[in-house]
């Protein structure tokens, strides 16, 4: 769905009669079939893959490379030959393979007893409570698909209170509200695909801020580096070259860095908040760069140190709120990191207004990235003073929400 939504929103855009048709087309409906293709493509990634998450993360988003490097200088051949609404038509059609992948891609059903453990608890059942058998009898229900999990949360919850129903009342006490029984399965079902209490998660929103400000910087080269270009005398293709020349250190960057990454010979919190201070600190120094040569180097230096941020930052998301939690922290992370972009853009725009150079819109964007880091720098204090905590008591691990028993940190290796 998300593929034919992208699809239909760029072939409409084809025939925008002004700039309002444009942001309803190419941007809003281009922007929602996106969101539909991205979110639930890179969750799926999040539960194939534990041990080599990392560079699993990176090899699946090295496609976004190979298509800057071939597309970029096809793009405005394209716009040479059709003009602007013939070469949407022709992206348009092209994003129809999102449907194809999308219809390829398979669900893994995995086995998470803490998980079936929680939604018992959820319901005033405990798992704990119940007898040998009845334990043993309810463990088939925690196989669970993901997306596809309503009808088995269903029959988990009403064998659990067939089995409470055997225990004596001196052993447990059974909640006969059916108010409160419906109020729990509501929650439930809700916590299953929307789990909003990450708003509470004090790390998940440090590092949504961090997405925040990332987003002011990552849409500069983009949206400028051609225009920068040209205004510095640079020949069209030349200036369209420039992005291809990114997109090949971009794909060489994820690939390397999330191997880098798998290695664990770091942190990856740690490599995220090396490369993004780089990345900052390149887009500060593009305004010095004014030839050819010069901004070649700049996109080389730009492509290598962008793929190496881009390849890890999601890893980074699932060690903060775990696999059983990515779905729905991807959906609120991007949400949130969406207002940089879309803030970004327009705030770059008017200090190019004012300063008349597109170098400004450079400096804004390493500013940002500066200021982004600063964020993983405290996530970063706060994993060690969580790990201190640990360590004093490492049957139970400690968040802003509660203690929760550490077999949620022990997810399977589904490698």
């Amino acid at each position: 769905m998300g593929g034919l939504i992208c699809s239909i929103g760029v072939m409409f855009g084809a025939f925008a009669r002004n700039l309002i048709e444009l942001y309803l087309t190419v941007g809003f409906l281009n922007g929602l079939g996106y969101a539909m293709t991205w979110t639930p493509s890179m969750t799926m990634l999040g539960l194939y893959f534990e041990k080599r998450r990392p560079i699993a993360n990176a090899l699946a988003s090295s496609g976004e490379c190979i298509l800057s490097f071939v597309l970029t200088p096809l793009f405005q051949l394209l716009i040479d030959s059709y003009s602007w609404r013939g070469a949407l038509l022709i992206l348009g059609g092209l994003q129809l393979n999102l449907s194809v992948c999308g219809m390829l891609l398979r669900s893994l059903k995995v086995t998470r007893d803490i998980t079936c453990e929680v939604r018992a608890q959820e319901e005033g059942l405990s798992l704990e409570l119940l007898p040998k058998d009845s334990m043993e009898q309810s463990k088939p229900s925690c196989l669970e698909e993901p997306g596809v999990s309503e009808g088995l949360e269903k029959e988990t919850i009403r064998a659990s209170l067939e089995d409470l129903k055997k225990i004596p009342d001196s052993t447990i006490k059974v909640q006969d509200s059916n108010s409160k029984t419906g109020m729990a399965k509501l929650s439930t079902k809700i916590l299953r695909y929307v789990d909003y209490t990450l708003i509470t998660n004090a790390r998940f929103m440090v590092y949504s801020m961090f997405g925040v400000f990332a987003a002011l910087g990552f849409f500069a080269p983009a949206l400028f580096l051609v225009p920068y270009a040209r205004s510095r005398g640079i020949e069209e293709y030349q200036a369209a070259a420039l992005v291809s020349i990114s997109a090949v250190l971009d794909l060489f960057g994820r690939v390397f860095f999330g191997w880098v990454a798998n290695l664990r010979l770091v942190e990856t919190v740690k490599q995220l908040t090396a490369s993004v201070i780089l990345l900052g600190t390149v887009l500060l120094l593009c305004p010095l760069a004014s030839s050819f040569l010069e901004l070649a180097a700049f996109s080389t230096a730009y492509g290598l140190v962008y793929g190496a941020t881009v390849a890890i930052h999601i890893t980074v998301l699932a060690e903060v709120v775990g696999v059983s939690r990515l779905g729905s922290a991807l959906g609120f992370f991007m949400l949130i990191r969406s207002s940089g972009g879309l803030f970004g853009p327009p705030i770059a725009g008017f200090f190019i207004d004012k300063m008349g150079d597109y170098g400004t819109g450079f400096i804004m964007a390493g500013v940002a990235l500066i200021i982004s880091a600063l964020f993983l720098l405290i996530l970063h204090q706060m994993n060690s003073r969580g790990q201190g905590s640990t360590t004093k008591n490492p049957d139970v691990h400690m968040d802003n929400t509660g203690p929760s028993v550490r077999a949620d940190a022990k997810e399977l290796d589904m490698t």
